[in-house]
């Protein structure tokens, strides 16, 4: 069975904005390491809206930073499934659309032979958590106390208990924290 990991910067305080962190070499080299684990990336329509809006470009006009180039070429080319009731179409490389969360889709879908999937939305980490579909959380904790934003496990109202796995600690002061559901 594919493992569905969920994976996200955030900040001290429990915020999630991508502007928020300055991604270093170091930083791009573990997603770049995710990426290539994974073959299937899952997204919620604003953060699809906001990949696509600075990749692709990356892509045809590389920045000579060898880790953002490659970051760009991974997110380029991975499978991504686009989760919106509002989008009509998507039109970045390998994307689908698909307009409401099924648990029975996301459950066969990894029982499908592949790599892992990985999920990068706030909302659909509620949503998938709620469902009962993370297998591991890989939350970055940025040294950064933002104040306000869009707060990761908001209108999460049961209790999950998770067990951590490892730890992994950047130059930057960082901590990637692996966790699985404890039920697992």
């Amino acid at each position: 069975m594919r493992k569905l990991i969920a994976a996200i910067n955030m900040t001290l305080d429990g915020f999630c904005d991508h502007t928020a962190v300055t991604p270093s070499d170091e930083l791009h080299e573990h997603f770049n390491e995710l990426l290539r684990s994974g073959d299937t990336l899952i997204y919620g329509r604003t953060t699809y809206q906001l990949m696509e809006s600075y990749w692709p470009a990356l892509v045809k006009d590389p920045s000579g930073n060898k880790s953002m180039d490659d970051f760009a070429l991974l997110i380029e080319n991975i499978q991504k499934i686009v989760y919106s009731r509002t989008l009509e179409n998507v039109k970045w490389k390998n994307s689908i659309l698909k307009h409401e969360i099924s648990k029975e889709e996301i459950l066969a879908l990894k029982q499908q032979s592949g790599k892992h999937i990985l999920v990068g939305s706030p909302s659909l980490f509620v949503a998938f958590t709620q469902l009962g579909l993370v297998d591991e959380y890989q939350l970055v904790v940025h040294p950064v106390i933002l104040g306000n934003g869009l707060i990761l496990f908001k209108n999460i109202t049961d209790r999950f208990d998770l067990r951590l796995l490892k730890t992994k600690t950047f130059g930057s002061g960082a901590v990637a924290l692996y966790y699985e559901p404890r039920t697992k």
